[in-house]
């Protein structure tokens, strides 16, 4: 994924300005459904009687998981926005 500060970047195009901003915006969505995600499937998983604190299993299963998930995450991504970009390069205008 691109980093933030490729957004960033000021341009004297209005458009480009919008599109930029709709991109961090995006990125921005991405990461906390990310979280959003990783805490309710890994949590549950992870920590199925709450307390005040999380044993060790507790915190080496989410680790785990996290890092799995997130891994799962990212090749989707990287999958997706490939697709994207042949679809873009080929011309096509089709919806997903």
């Amino acid at each position: 994924m691109a980093s933030l500060s490729a957004f960033q970047q000021p341009s004297a195009d209005p458009k480009t300005n919008l599109m930029n901003q709709v991109r961090q915006e995006a990125a921005v969505s991405n990461a906390r459904q990310l979280i959003e995600k990783i805490n309710e499937h890994c949590f549950e998983r992870c920590v199925p009687k709450p307390g005040s604190s999380l044993s060790s299993t507790e915190e080496k299963c989410f680790s785990t998981c996290m890092e799995k998930y997130m891994s799962g995450w990212n090749a989707v991504s990287r999958q997706y926005v490939a697709r994207l970009q042949r679809e873009s390069g080929s011309g096509l205008t089709t919806g997903l």
